[in-house]
């Protein structure tokens, strides 16, 4: 009997011992699995961040060759076509990138408008619709600062300078100033009595 019992415990873990094995299985993949996608969310919203900053060096280029940007209606397409509605004192000496447009890390196309329709000032609009592939989500990406879209943690905000700590200046010990004409006053030192001399007795 002992020997059979011997050969099953060496055939094979036990019920228990299969299930403490999968609890820790559990247990570490519940610690890791969001740090793995805390990660790679990240990543995709660097990666998307990056593809932005090309498509405004291509469109810089473009603008110094064309004198303007690419309007809305001709959109980022522009950088590897001349469009067809070009002015006439334009020289497009495209393309402007290699191979095709570019897609966000989830597949979608960048959004374009120029006129500038949500950013301030007088640069083209870029941005991703971000994981869930809406505008004007939290998760949008932008290539403007303090834009609409990208009001998320994932949006491209303006980069906010933290407060400098100022140190106040030590108030400095001020030597009380002297009125003109006077002069420091000297201590002199003590004179010593004299000591009286000693008259020799009578009986000497």
């Amino acid at each position: 009997m002992k020997s059979m019992e011997a050969r099953r415990r060496r055939g094979g873990f036990t019920l228990v011992e299969i299930l403490i094995v999968l609890a820790i299985l559990v247990l570490l993949v519940s610690m890791v699995m969001p740090k793995v996608l805390s990660a790679r969310k990240k990543g995709n919203v660097d990666a998307a961040k990056s593809q932005i900053g090309l498509l405004k060096g291509a469109l810089e280029h473009y603008a110094l060759d064309c004198n303007d940007y690419p309007t809305t209606e001709q959109g980022l397409e522009a950088l590897l076509t001349k469009p067809a509605d070009l002015k006439e004192n334009s020289s497009w000496r495209g393309p402007y990138l290699t191979g095709e447009l570019p897609k966000d890390p989830w597949g979608n196309d960048y959004r374009y408008a120029y006129p500038p329709e949500k950013g301030s000032g007088d640069t083209p609009d870029i941005w991703s619709a971000g994981p869930d592939g809406e505008d004007n989500t939290e998760d949008d990406i932008c290539s403007w600062s303090g834009g609409s879209s990208g009001r998320g943690e994932e949006g491209e905000k303006g980069m906010e300078r933290p407060a400098e700590s100022r140190k106040e200046p030590r108030a400095k010990s001020r030597a009380e100033p002297r009125s003109e004409g006077s002069t420091p006053k000297r201590t002199t030192p003590r004179a010593n009595p004299p000591r009286a001399e000693k008259k020799p007795s009578p009986d000497s």
